[in-house]
């Protein structure tokens, strides 16, 4: 019977965490039953059995992370004879004393104990059969990690609690870093007058109410953000300006064939960007329907890896924290992403009378690699146009 490995569960995982195992050694499992829940690095996700027979060994323990095609546990007939491929033994050697005896622990824990010279035999493991896992290392007390760089000098147990990083977190801080390495970015930002864009969707939302009829039990129809209208104006400039639309390879560019808007969202311990594909050719309310359902099994670590993979262009707004202007970090492989702040009143000079308006600040943060100058104020200027009128992103 077969062993159960991580697996590759998005295109950029390197490993996964256990997060929860839902049966115990011992129990029947069936094809396509759930086994576990294992946290990628774009959401948690749930492993699936792919045979009939009975869970004999666990090698994996809750917490613990377990590099791809690494076997985690095995599935056989109950007899207890199938298991995991033999270990090569290791050189004879000389009888150790008890004390120097080595209890049962995972490879990764054991790396990390030899790391930070964490004696294993002072550590409870919490793993099946008392195996001892990552998290039982990493809480180990009274022993000390490598010394610190001389750039770190603070006193950790004294000054600051340690948190470790979440897988998406983890993930973050490797492909955003690799980022700002790599791709040399530049920065427009453009002022556009949302004041008809704001009066559009409050008409619009108003004429979505009064459809619904106010019928008793009847479910109130999906209203649009501003941030809808701007994934289908963004979509609507793409297309317009496919040099936007694209990827560096390297030694050619990657134009892309369809227009599929990543829209970050903030989860508990990282950021996700399900991804709207297509976004071009859906209507607002369409895109309204569907940002609302993704965000929501987003933040319950409900979405497949393909609903947040194959972006061509990302939006990230802040303004409803009341961030009024930023600009954010591409999101590779991607060449551009578009910075959203607050709407604000402004003064603004109109027919030669001061007036209130509006304005809204959008950054776009490009790869210079991939577009230039002229081609990302080009975009930026048919956005802008397309807000400053609605019907337009509608039509």
């Amino acid at each position: 019977m077969p062993e159960i490995t991580m697996p590759r569960l998005s295109d950029t995982m390197e490993d996964g965490v256990i997060i929860a195992w839902h049966k115990n050694v011992g129990d029947r499992v069936e094809r396509g039953e759930v086994l576990a829940e294992i946290e990628t690095d774009k959401a948690i996700m749930e492993l699936e059995a792919y045979d009939d027979g009975i869970l004999e060994r666990m090698l994996a323990g809750e917490g613990e992370r377990v590099p791809i095609g690494i076997p985690i546990a095995v599935i056989g007939d109950g007899s207890g004879t199938s298991s995991a491929p033999p270990v090569p033994s290791a050189p004879p050697a000389a009888p150790a004393a008890p004390s120097e005896h080595r209890p049962k622990s995972s490879p990764l824990a054991r790396k990390i104990a030899d790391e930070r010279g964490v004696d294993l035999a002072s550590v409870t493991g919490s793993g099946p059969g008392g195996r001892i896992v990552r998290k039982d290392v990493e809480a180990a007390r009274g022993v000390e990690s490598p010394p610190p760089t001389v750039e770190t000098k603070v006193d950790v147990s004294a000054e600051a609690d340690e948190v470790p990083l979440t897988t998406l977190q983890r993930v973050a801080a490797k492909r955003l870093t690799e980022s700002k390495q790599n791709a040399p970015h530049f920065y427009l930002t453009a002022a556009v007058d949302a004041t008809a864009l704001l009066a559009f969707r409050e008409t619009v939302n108003d004429s979505l109410q009064a459809a619904d009829g106010h019928v008793e039990g009847h479910v109130e129809k999906q209203k649009v953000s501003v941030n809808d209208f701007l994934v289908r104006a963004a979509a609507s400039a793409l297309r317009a300006n496919p040099g936007v639309n694209v990827s560096f390879g390297g030694d050619t560019l990657l134009r892309h064939h369809g227009v599929h808007i990543g829209v970050a969202v903030a989860v508990g311990g990282g950021l996700v960007v399900p991804v709207v594909r297509d976004a071009d050719r859906k209507s607002v309310s369409q895109i309204a329907a569907e940002t609302k359902e993704k965000a929501q099994r987003a933040r319950a670590g409900k979405l497949r890896a393909d609903e947040m993979t194959g972006g061509t262009f990302t939006i990230s707004n802040l303004g409803m924290y009341g961030i009024e202007q930023f600009a954010a970090v591409i999101n590779p492989p991607e060449a551009a992403i578009l910075a959203v702040g607050a709407a604000t009143d402004e003064l603004r000079l109109i027919d030669g009378e001061v007036t209130v308006r509006k304005i809204l600040r959008l950054t776009l943060s490009a790869d210079h690699r991939a577009i230039d100058g002229a081609t990302g104020a080009i975009f930026l200027r048919d956005l802008t146009a397309l807000l400053q009128n609605p019907l337009r992103i509608v039509a």
